[in-house]
């Protein structure tokens, strides 16, 4: 088996079937480090620009995601590496990004759910891109996790303030919700006063007293 082999069966695990050509070329073509990795609490992908100790594009994105929420979020995490590219003095996820982000989300769009596309072709139609839009799409990938059940599926992003609340992925640790900050939520362990920052995306079980 050749290297390039390889590391297409690899995105085959995690990535929808029409998804793997095209992202292993983007993969390829730009040079990235790519990082498939477990599960973590605080983000579901990151990239990192090139620095002095860092002389390469980099992408990681958590392993435990369903194939089209890991291409949504490979998505989101190569706008970062275009906007890099074109615009390296532009914030974090401002105009630049949103636009780069939006241009990726078309040209993948039709790899996604039938049910998303309509989505997706509404968010993209306009800049800025609408929130409620992106958690919208967000809620619905995650119907296509293979452990779903509608009536167990609640997200941090549905709590109020002050919620306090168990990660099922930790449910050894007893969150308090504080307040939202864009695509995540800022909380606090209950336990020790140390404060997190945790998707919004993550599903949560409510403490009862």
């Amino acid at each position: 088996m050749t290297t390039e082999e390889k590391y297409r069966r690899i995105l085959a695990n995690h990535l929808p079937p029409g998804a793997v050509a095209p992202v292993y070329d983007y993969l390829n073509r730009h040079r990235v480090h790519f990082h498939i990795t477990r599960q973590r609490t605080s983000k579901l992908g990151d990239y990192r620009w090139p620095q002095k100790d860092h002389d390469f594009q980099e992408i990681s994105i958590n392993g435990d995601l369903n194939s089209y929420l890991f291409l949504w979020v490979f998505l989101h995490e190569a706008g970062h590496l275009e906007t890099h590219l074109k615009y390296p003095d532009a914030t974090p996820h401002g105009h630049e990004w949103q636009t780069e982000y939006a241009r990726l989300l078309i040209g993948y769009a039709p790899l996604f759910p039938t049910e998303i596309q309509p989505l997706l072709n509404r968010l993209t139609r306009r800049i800025p891109l609408s929130r409620k839009l992106i958690r919208q799409i967000e809620e619905l990938l995650h119907h296509y996790d293979p452990d779903y059940r509608p009536e167990g599926h609640l997200t941090l992003d549905r709590l109020q303030p002050g919620t306090r609340f168990r990660l099922k992925s930790k449910p050894g640790i007893l969150f308090e919700s504080v307040e939202r900050r864009r695509t995540r939520w800022l909380c606090r362990d209950v336990a020790t006063g140390r404060s997190y920052t945790v998707a919004a995306t993550a599903e949560v079980l409510i403490e009862t007293e």
